[in-house]
């Protein structure tokens, strides 16, 4: 057979039919193994390799990649390779608590960081305790609209990372040659990025500067284009898709190659004093060095970005609109189940039991209890100022669960950066209102900022992992329950990397961690907090071409994160877009398409964690005073050179290994 997608119901993907009832692979009749001393083992070591490994990629390039995929393939592989059988509902467990890790991490690194980069040191305890209780409101918060998502809409959303994990799980039954393919593509992504990050081989980007004409253009009209290099970020652009891709680089192209040389070229008729409040420098900063201030990174970094970070905004609150019905319905169904709760639960079948509403209730009310100790005794000091810190947590992580499930359900991809970002400034603006600013003020919105990140983060991938034990039969309370020391073992991993990073690399200066998210709310928060020039006309500006993107159908959050993230992280996910676009299009056979495109996620997958985790061991060499760096020959343009060449090499690489797909795989 050329796949084992009929080992599934014929129903498992479409729309119910009035009166069709969906039976998943292990029906609730049955009574599989899920829980053992083995799948929650392997589950955690996951959970702690792959939140060191998306911590590092995430502070790098702004992209945090989805751990399902890679977790279940390792997870078929190692137990096809110990001659285990019937680990279907064992292998769901694993996932489910490895993939704990990437949510977990995309919490943390958007917003912590900026504590850093902001000069306020953040301790091992603040960055744990925050995505703890992020975490654990994220779980409790999602579970009461579980059924809502993955039982009631079934076959209306897509959720395509949930299929692709699916997939693998049930094919896994078979073999283990996904991990095998996994493996090798590991191997080559990850020392193709260690050769990078160690050594310095070849440069990790490469710009237009490389050449003479590219200079100029870089001095005279403030035109660049940059590209880097790293299989990780190829490897992400395959996954993400040529058309999201395109949308993303569309916002670095808009400012980049418009309003960065469009500004550029008015440098001679802006007033002096308009530059000191627009771009934050001096009088004295100007008149010593204009060609300085005036170059295309600065102009990015001083106009781009805040008009990418209103552009994020706004996309969050027509998310919050577009999702009140959904939050209305699902309510509905929670509080009717709260009030028959013992009923529910005794009648309920295997595959539909939850945690009882009322436990559910219990651990929220504990969580919130915790968050408000935290807040007043760790970071505030006044009654007033915590139990207001505490209601901005519940309240926005509240009403943004059901956009961030949703924005999963439907394209795989969590806006939950522009949705912090929002929860910044709401909750910023709410403090200074109840007397709370300067460097205290910025420290406890950002942790508040941290928390309902992390919620967020965790709400959109458990749907995920939901959907997937909905399809093959899983006990949702075995999920639940587990979710909660995949939970804490994420957070504490990702506090320990984090600081491990901090002192390796740092966030500030050269050769730091690009962490843009962090560096949009440290952005936002330190005018609102300090008194600073906060640039409103340009949030506007981005808030407004939102609408515009949103009323013409093109995704805004997608375009807005464009204009934010630089054009050198960006441009690479279109080349790993056009790769799966050439590789899933060369052939007039459908089948073998597919079967192409299969194999092209796996390596790709392979190249996101490979590049990822030898990254983390680049890192900790470097954390421990191991310096095997080629400084000198690093910063050559024929290094520049070299790494343009590998990254062609890596890309035929790809393509080719890629094509090597048969359809009877």
């Amino acid at each position: 057979m050329e796949n084992n997608r009929t080992s599934l119901p014929e129903n498992a993907y479409r729309e119910l039919k009035a009166g069709e009832r969906y039976t998943p692979l292990m029906p609730a009749s049955s009574t599989p193994r899920e829980v053992t001393p083995y799948s929650v083992a392997m589950g955690v070591a996951m959970a702690v390799i792959f939140s060191a490994a998306a911590a590092l990629l995430g502070l790098k390039v702004g992209q945090v990649f989805e751990a399902a995929i890679p977790i279940a393939i390792i997870a078929v592989g190692v137990g096809n390779v110990l001659g285990k059988k019937n680990m279907l509902g064992q292998n769901v467990i694993i996932q489910s608590i490895g993939a704990s890790s990437s949510v977990i991490v995309a919490g943390a690194i958007f917003t912590l960081p900026a504590l850093y980069i902001l000069g306020l040191e953040a301790a091992f305890w603040q960055v744990f305790l925050s995505s703890l209780f992020g975490g654990l409101l994220g779980i409790v918060l999602l579970i009461p609209f579980r059924k809502y998502f993955v039982k009631e809409m079934h076959g209306k959303y897509p959720f395509p990372e949930a299929t692709a994990t699916t997939e693998v799980l049930v094919s896994g039954e078979k073999g283990g040659n996904q991990a095998k393919l996994l493996a090798v593509a590991g191997l080559v992504g990850g020392l193709y990025d260690f050769v990078v990050g160690t050594f310095g081989l070849w440069t990790e980007a490469v710009s237009t500067r490389i050449c003479s004409w590219g200079t100029m253009a870089a001095d005279k009209f403030k035109v660049v284009f940059s590209l880097n290099t790293s299989a990780a970020v190829l490897g992400l652009g395959y996954i993400i898709g040529l058309k999201y891709a395109m949308i993303i680089t569309a916002g670095s192209c808009l400012v980049w190659f418009l309003i960065v040389p469009l500004v550029g070229s008015m440098a001679d008729a802006i007033d002096p004093a308009a530059l000191v409040s627009m771009l934050g420098v001096t009088r004295a900063d100007i008149v010593a060095d204009p060609a300085r201030i005036f170059t295309a990174e600065n102009l990015f970094a001083f106009i781009g970005k805040p008009l990418g970070i209103g552009g994020i905004a706004m996309a969050g609150i027509i998310g919050i609109v577009r999702q009140s019905p959904i939050i209305r319905q699902a309510v509905g169904l929670a509080v009717s189940e709260l009030g028959g709760g013992k009923q529910q639960s005794t009648t309920a079948e295997r595959t539909q039991l939850d945690i009882p509403m009322k436990r559910i209730l219990a651990i929220l009310i504990a969580t919130l209890a915790c968050v408000f100790v935290y807040f007043h005794f760790g970071l505030l000091d006044g009654w007033v100022q915590s139990v207001t810190a505490l209601a901005i947590v519940f309240v926005i992580a509240f009403l943004f669960t059901t956009v961030a499930a949703n924005a999963i359900a439907i394209v795989g991809t969590n806006p939950v950066s522009g949705m912090a970002l929002m929860t910044l400034i709401l909750s910023s603006l709410v403090l200074v209102s109840v007397g709370l600013s300067g460097t205290t003020g910025m420290t406890a919105a950002l942790i508040i900022g941290g928390v309902v990140c992390t919620a967020l983060s965790m709400a959109g991938g458990f749907v995920t992992d939901l959907k997937i034990g909905y399809w093959l039969g899983t006990t949702p309370k075995k999920q639940e329950t587990w979710k909660f020391l995949g939970t804490l073992v994420a957070a504490a991993t990702v506090a320990g990397v984090m600081i491990v990073l901090n002192k390796s690399y740092g966030f500030v200066g050269e050769g730091a961690l690009v962490a843009p998210q962090a560096n949009a709310m440290a952005a936002v928060i330190q005018p609102l907090m300090t008194g600073g020039q906060t640039p409103w006309m340009l949030y506007f500006c981005g808030a407004a071409l939102a609408l515009v993107l949103t009323s013409i159908g093109v995704p805004a959050l997608a375009f807005a994160l464009g204009m934010f993230i630089p054009m050198e992280l960006n441009a690479p996910l279109v080349v790993g877009g056009l790769v799966a676009w050439w590789v899933s299009n060369r052939s007039k056979d459908e089948a073998l398409n597919k079967a192409r495109f299969d194999r092209g996620t796996l390596i790709a997958s392979g190249f996101i964690a490979g590049g990822a985790l030898m990254g983390v061991v680049s890192a900790v060499l470097k954390f421990l005073g191991v310096d095997w760096y080629l400084s000198g020959w690093a910063s050559s343009n024929a290094a520049e050179w070299t790494g343009l060449a590998m990254y062609v090499a890596i890309i035929l690489y790809f393509g080719w290994h890629t094509l090597q797909a048969k359809k009877e795989e």
